[in-house]
């Protein structure tokens, strides 16, 4: 299927996203009759995972799948269930994500762990409905991530085109769960003993391992490596997706704080609700006065915060000038992917039109 790079978006070129919703349909439809035998209490499982799984941007879906273009490769079926692989992990790691950070919401409906864990009250279950909640979540998350592999490994792609591609593939799995880990220790370290750039030096690493790799550069590096793109224009695409997955996550930790739920499907501020030590706060901390300082530092993590509280915080974060300083990050690094794009000679051009496109859908200023 040839590449249409003025679709209406960049994310529905050869009708990515459709596609990749209707493999991963048939992929839970498929589980589906697997854990049948199990019994009917597996369908909670499936219909949190399936919750997951029904719409959104496929960003990862379509870095995988490009990449493999890129490389000069064919449009197939196989290779869309590659892509949809990445999907599945993207659920895998949004469930567990929302167990670490105790959230209520994921997409403007509650998370998984919210909704197992009404299940259980509405049937009136013995023991603690949050901790059912928690277990069936966790398990959730599991299935997801056994099945990423599975979808991988029988995509149909060439066994050899599999075989290259692997490498990144296990590498993402790994860094990401020490990724999480990084985002744990940084939400209980006390910022109160760091200086300036040596929080951003933290939020930074925590941006590279726990979201920058696994939504840009791995997805895209599976598919280029698969494809057998040459070492040179593997570099380019790694730097490009470094790039622009570290932009990714600087527009998410500000829409995380001043982002409308009517769009994120989160409340307002609860990036701050959840104390996230992101650079946009490292910034805020070194550009406040004392005060609002001490307020910042004082309000984080607090799970009690009101929307006067929200607004309070938001204007001192304004006030410090972190969401300028973030917002010249955001567009240095879309130039600086871009530049990296433009530096792989080998890669298929009707590709590289999409990839550069989506960097305006990866780092536009709403959810």
């Amino acid at each position: 299927m040839a590449a249409q790079p003025d679709a209406a978006s960049p994310l529905d070129v050869a009708d990515l996203r459709d596609r990749v919703q209707t493999c991963a349909d048939a992929t839970l439809a498929h589980q589906a009759r697997v854990l049948a035998e199990v019994g009917p209490e597996t369908q909670d499982l499936l219909a949190a995972v399936a919750a997951l799984l029904s719409g959104g941007k496929r960003l990862r879906a379509a870095f995988a799948y490009w990449g493999y273009r890129a490389a000069g490769q064919p449009d197939s079926p196989a290779v869309v269930r590659l892509a949809t692989a990445m999907e599945l992990f993207q659920a895998a790691a949004l469930i567990h994500d929302d167990v670490m950070d105790d959230s209520d919401t994921r997409r403007g409906m509650p998370a998984a762990h919210r909704s197992l864990a009404a299940h259980h009250e509405r049937r009136a279950w013995a023991g603690d409905a949050g901790r059912f909640g928690l277990a069936g979540a966790i398990l959730a998350g599991n299935l997801c991530l056994g099945w990423t592999e599975e979808l991988y490994s029988t995509s149909g792609l060439p066994t050899d085109h599999l075989a290259r591609g692997r490498e990144v593939f296990d590498r993402m799995r790994t860094q990401l769960m020490a990724g999480q880990y990084l985002d744990v220790v940084a939400s209980v370290r006390p910022w109160e003993e760091l200086g300036t750039q040596e929080r951003l030096a933290w939020a930074n690493r925590v941006i590279r391992y726990k979201s920058a790799k696994y939504t840009v550069e791995h997805p895209l590096l599976i598919g280029a490596t698969a494809g057998g793109a040459a070492p040179e224009d593997v570099a380019a695409l790694s730097r490009y997706g470094l790039d622009l997955g570290h932009a990714f996550q600087l527009r998410d930790d500000l829409l995380g704080v001043f982002g409308d739920p009517a769009t994120t499907g989160k409340p307002a501020g609860d990036d701050l609700r959840e104390g996230k030590r992101t650079v946009l706060l490292a910034h805020a901390l070194a550009g406040a006065g004392p005060v609002e300082a001490a307020d910042l530092t004082a309000c984080l993590g607090r799970p009690d915060l009101d929307e006067e509280d929200v607004a309070r915080l938001r204007d001192a974060i304004s006030r410090s000038g972190a969401v300028d300083a973030v917002e010249a990050e955001i567009g240095r690094l879309a130039g600086s992917a871009r530049m990296a794009l433009k530096s792989a000679p080998g890669l298929a051009p009707a590709a590289v039109d999409v990839l550069d496109a989506l960097v305006d859908v990866s780092t536009a200023r709403s959810a």
